[in-house]
């Protein structure tokens, strides 16, 4: 989104296991961020230092990052939430954030009313501007709900990560703290309104579900717009294969895969293997996992390099299934074995489920 924005000085903030994320982005040269000046940089907490500690909240972690900022001194500062998918011109809520002499923008979608008390709900003017911020209210006046992506002036953001900062009681956090204390200030504050796709996949079922809407004649979300390219690294791979005797119905299939069972409404990704005889349904595959013959895996989510046994059994029927059954990376799940519906297997959880099963 940034890319395809004209934003070209992006900081990346990790701290909750990052060596993968930090190794996928590199230099950023697959979105042709990798420059001397801006480019793409990971900012991870400088845990040990005595002056610096963990990411305490949303706010904390930009203010440990305020330097990052200064070696720029921006007009505007653009927030963004990584767990989030969605496709979006920055560079038009940007207008819109000068256009109104704003001191902070919101970008917001109109949800379910009744899902309206798990979000930050704003309360407008005719005008857009924001008289109310409630975060996640239980009894919700709208259904205008933030979607954690924000437009800040540079000197404002500053002066007020700062005095949150200074705050004892503040949980240190943009929705909680930041924001209704300049709304209370009387800053200027505006909700952008946006009517596109968007999904926050901060749970194992969003994240199913968000995989499930790239399916489909006329997807919900596609990733073949050639007028907004989705940038990725991956590394090169042989064409897909497809055996005479596979059967593929609906289903997103990458490069590398080799398909001779069946396959139905799932995401397979680069380099899965389903033999012969095997059956995967309602499910995600991520990548170089071997789905080995007469194993049968049904709504589940498969973390990359797993091996699934011959005829082993993995979850139910989605209109059976109490939830997604989620299997760890790495994990070799021995032939005949049955994983519950639901299940979160990593390698104690499968100990346990297969002594249970000799």
């Amino acid at each position: 989104n940034c890319v395809n924005s004209g934003i070209d000085t992006v900081g990346i903030l990790t701290q909750y296991q990052p060596l993968e994320l930090n190794e996928y982005i590199g230099n950023g040269a697959p979105w042709g961020l990798n420059k001397n000046q801006g480019g793409v940089q990971v900012l991870p907490p400088y845990a040990g230092n005595k002056k610096t500690e963990w990411y305490k909240g949303t706010a904390n972690a930009i203010y440990q990052n305020l330097a990052f900022l200064e070696r720029y001194n921006p007009e505007n500062v653009l927030i963004l939430s990584g767990d989030h998918i969605y496709k979006m011109d920055y560079s038009a809520m940007i207008a819109f954030h000068k256009a109104h002499n704003a001191a902070c923008t919101i970008a917001a979608m109109q949800v379910p009313m009744e899902e309206a008390s798990r979000y930050g709900i704003m309360n407008t003017n005719p005008d857009f501007s924001i008289y109310e911020f409630d975060e996640k209210p239980p009894i919700p006046k709208s259904n205008n709900a933030s979607m954690g992506i924000y437009v800040f002036t540079w000197d404002k953001l500053r002066r007020y990560l700062t005095e949150d900062e200074a705050n004892p009681h503040s949980h240190n956090d943009f929705g909680k703290d930041v924001l209704p204390a300049m709304l209370n200030n009387g800053e200027r504050m505006f909700a952008y309104p946006f009517d596109g796709y968007w999904k926050d996949v901060g749970t194992i079922d969003s994240l199913w579900e968000a995989n499930m809407d790239l399916l489909g004649e006329k997807p919900v979300f596609s990733l073949r717009d050639k007028n907004f390219r989705i940038y990725s690294r991956n590394e090169a791979r042989p064409p897909e294969r497809i055996g005479e005797n596979a059967n593929v119905v609906n289903s997103f299939v990458t490069e590398g895969c080799e398909i001779d069972g069946d396959v139905e409404h799932s995401i397979l990704s680069n380099g899965v293997k389903v033999e012969k005889g095997a059956v995967v349904r309602d499910s995600v595959i991520m990548a170089d996992v071997v789905i080995k013959s007469g194993s049968v895996i049904n709504y589940s989510i498969i973390d990359s390099d797993a091996v699934i046994g011959e005829n082993a059994v993995v979850g139910k029927p989605k209109a059976e299934a109490s939830g997604v059954t989620v299997i760890s990376g790495g994990l070799q799940i021995k032939d005949g074995t049955l994983i519950p519906d639901g299940a979160m297997v990593d390698e104690n959880e499968l100990k346990s489920l297969e002594s249970k099963q000799q």
